[in-house]
């Protein structure tokens, strides 16, 4: 009796291998391939993480927050030129002291324009750029011509003159509403930078370590697969090259996967607890020193006191927001207090928004400096505007220095306070730069050795196949 030929394979079954030796080559081919795939989905993570660190720790980052100093020197130069023309008398004294407070800010303004207009990477950024160029050389132009006034009539601390004045004006209208716009708006879109590279290279991290974890099971199937079919058709119980594989695999996968959750955290802490808090608590002091010029510009110019004292109002509420409909009602509701606790945090503006997120004892307790300061500070400022109310604005002028030196605390406790950010920032940047340290090395030696493994747990059992036919 004859038997009949079974039917010759079609379709997908004709391209499966049909022999022992042809199954376990085809088992490991896949295995070295998702080996090969997990090491490259690796590779590029940690390219991106390391990108992402770079940029935001070391290139844009700072960067952009020295661009950020530009709008703090602008207003120091706008309020010291304000104090030069209060004080009066020679140059020798106070006024020669402000008035090198005065180019300092100048120079110090000229550095940071440098630094904003190389970061400038779009037209609309290289021509706000070239435009504030033109309107600082404006106000210095204006500036130097009060100056050179004031200097004629040598007058007693208080008003200049109504030429002086006029010309201040000018200079101080071009800061408010041309200059200082502008550098906020620079560094906002030098920001985007650093923003979308955040945004861009933390998303890859996290997808690139969702890939190893499937590459990852893939591969470990595969092995677990070529172990089972190598001990049900050699009667091995256990390969050992093989079992040494998929634990190296396991280990790499587990390994990878922590590095790159711990990267995506250092990029997050970077950004939001560092450069974040940093630009904003730069913007808070900017802020701060224009308003304590706003109290200056107040006793320089009468006719524009009532709109000095809006302007300070409203300066002050950015800083720290309390709901009041006049100065006076402000003031009295930060005397009242400003204790603030986890979850509750009474007051809003830039201040409110770091209360909010401060974690960190150190910042906390930083963050408590800078309000008692601020408390001062408005203090100060009610007792100036009574002396002027009660027909006493020479000695409100005179006490115009004890209000700068407290002033000058209330400074260095903000910068103490984004000196704790800065200790955030530089150490999430080295632990990002420290957690993808040699990986460059570890894939592609781990990636040799597991193949290895691999090619020394099959080869033997292909001899057995040869040998037995």
């Amino acid at each position: 009796m004859r038997r009949t030929p079974a039917p010759a394979p079609t379709g997908l079954a004709r391209a499966l291998p049909h022999t022992v030796a042809g199954r376990v080559r085809a088992l490991t081919a896949l295995a070295v391939v998702l080996l090969l795939v997990l090491l490259a989905v690796a590779w590029a993570a940690i390219v991106n993480a390391r990108e992402g660190v770079r940029v935001i720790g070391e290139d844009a980052g700072p960067q952009v927050v020295a661009t950020g100093d530009l709008y703090f020197q602008l207003t120091a130069m706008d309020a010291q030129l304000a104090n030069a023309l209060l004080i009066g008398g020679p140059q020798n004294g106070p006024r020669g002291r402000a008035l090198a407070a005065y180019d300092q800010s100048r120079a110090k303004a000229g550095d940071a324009l440098l630094k904003a207009a190389k970061l400038a990477d779009e037209t609309t950024e290289d021509n706000t750029a070239r435009e504030l160029v033109y309107a600082l050389g404006r106000y210095e132009r204006l500036a130097g011509q009060a100056i050179l006034i004031d200097e004629g009539s040598a007058h007693a601390p208080g008003p200049p003159s109504e030429d002086v004045l006029k010309l201040y004006r000018e200079a101080t209208d071009l800061m408010k509403l041309d200059l200082l716009p502008k550098a906020y708006n620079l560094t906002l879109d030098n920001g985007t930078l650093v923003r979308h590279t955040y945004e861009d290279k933390r998303s890859a991290v996290l997808t690139g370590r969702t890939w190893i974890l499937v590459t990852g099971l893939a591969l470990l199937a595969s092995l677990a697969g070529l172990q089972l079919f190598l001990a049900v058709r050699y009667r091995r119980l256990l390969n050992p090259a093989l079992a040494l594989a998929t634990l190296g695999t396991l280990v790499l996968v587990a390994a990878g996967s922590v590095m790159l959750s711990a990267q995506a955290d250092h990029l997050r802490k970077a950004k939001e607890d560092g450069f974040d808090s940093i630009l904003a608590l730069s913007r808070t002091r900017a802020i701060s020193n224009s308003a304590n010029a706003d109290e200056t510009r107040f006793l320089l110019d009468p006719k524009r006191a009532d709109s000095y004292e809006q302007v300070f109002l409203s300066k002050s509420q950015t800083v720290l927001y309390l709901k009041a409909g006049n100065l006076n009602e402000y003031n009295q509701a930060v005397q009242k207090g400003l204790a603030f606790e986890s979850g509750r945090v009474p007051f809003l503006g830039f201040l409110g928004a770091e209360a909010a997120r401060s974690g960190d004892p150190e910042q906390r307790q930083a963050l408590v400096k800078v309000l008692d300061e601020f408390k001062r500070f408005q203090q100060n400022d009610r007792q100036m505007r009574n002396l002027v109310n009660g027909g006493q604005r020479d000695q409100a002028v005179a006490g115009r220095d004890t209000a700068a030196a407290d002033y000058v605390r209330y400074d260095g406790a903000l910068q103490r306070l984004i000196g704790t950010h800065w200790t955030s920032f530089n150490k999430a940047v080295d632990d990002g730069e420290g957690g993808t340290s040699g990986w460059y090395g570890v894939l592609p030696v781990a990636g040799l050795v597991i193949a290895g493994l691999v090619v020394i747990g099959v080869r033997p059992r292909l001899a057995e196949y040869r040998w037995s036919k």
